[in-house]
């Protein structure tokens, strides 16, 4: 072959094999902005929450990229606040093997597992985000969490009082504790508990009920009164503050004041046989026998 020609043929080999890489690079950046925009509209969609939507632009990242750590989490992420704990798990468990020192990829793991009911797993998860940052409050306390639906109390204990010790304005930390207390007959430290409660949150009609009842169960029952009289005040529609307060002063035996707490009680949830019963023995304490009756029988009806 003359040199001229072999010149020529090398020259278009090149050509073409320049021609094939540059292909091959635009193929790549046309992937790579496709994922780039496939993972845009799914963070906005799940911000939006639109869960299916932004799980279907996850889906087609992972077709693309196969090891985009990203696309998994938002896809667990979408899965999880969906319900559908297996498939979170499944996508959690592919990041954490892309990206195992990641606490937060734990985190959520372990929160599917303890709504699915499967504790155990979801201890060993967030032992593994305190083993990663053990300054990470809300680790302790999801931990204790899951100690406390165990019913292992001591544990949950140990758990939420190193939440507190972290990070002390930990209301929910102070809230599950004191819940914990009550359970365990420790009323004075639920009472304590339970002011913290209330002191970073003083909205919260629920924790004046709580420490009312922590009251009640220790015989101080003016105390328990004011706390169910803020619940009142914060929720006047709240049938059962009505009903606890009027049981607090039948102990004390003011009787024509419980009477009108349990009457305001039925008013607002007139389906509710426990607090006919109690009236009626309230009525019954005052000798007027055919009310007694009366509501007794509304409480058979009922239940």
């Amino acid at each position: 072959m003359a040199p001229y020609h072999r010149i020529c043929r090398v020259v278009l080999v090149l050509a073409a094999f320049a021609h094939a890489i540059t292909n091959q690079d635009n193929h790549v950046l046309l992937a790579s902005d496709k994922v780039k925009t496939e993972l845009e509209k799914g963070n906005d969609f799940y911000d939006r929450g639109d869960y299916d939507t932004a799980i279907a632009c996850y889906t087609k990242v992972i077709r693309l990229n196969s090891s985009s750590a990203v696309a998994y989490y938002g896809r667990g992420r979408a899965y999880y606040f969906k319900g559908e704990y297996d498939k979170a798990i499944e996508d959690y468990t592919k990041v954490i093997q892309l990206k195992p020192d990641n606490a937060e990829y734990y985190t959520y793991r372990g929160a599917s597992y303890y709504f699915k009911g499967e504790l155990d797993q979801a201890i060993k998860d967030y032992t593994q985000v305190i083993r990663l940052d053990p300054k990470d409050a809300d680790a302790y306390q999801d931990r204790g969490n899951a100690y406390c639906k165990k019913g292992e109390n001591d544990k949950a204990i140990k758990d939420y009082s190193e939440s507190i010790r972290l990070d002390p304005d930990n209301v929910w930390a102070y809230a599950r504790r004191g819940l914990v207390y009550r359970w365990n007959g420790d009323y004075d430290k639920a009472i304590k508990d339970f002011t913290e409660v209330i002191k970073l949150k003083p909205d919260y009609a629920e924790y004046y009920a709580y420490r009312g009842a922590s009251h009640y169960f220790k015989g101080e029952y003016d105390k328990a009164i004011e706390d169910y009289t803020k619940v009142i005040q914060l929720k006047p529609d709240n049938a059962e503050a009505y009903s606890s307060r009027g049981v607090a002063y039948k102990r004390k035996g003011e009787l024509d004041q419980a009477i009108e707490d349990y009457t305001e009680a039925i008013r607002l949830d007139p389906d509710d046989a426990v607090t006919y019963t109690v009236r009626a023995k309230a009525y019954k304490r005052k000798g007027e026998l055919q009310k007694a009756k009366a509501d007794l029988d509304k409480a058979k009806s009922l239940n």
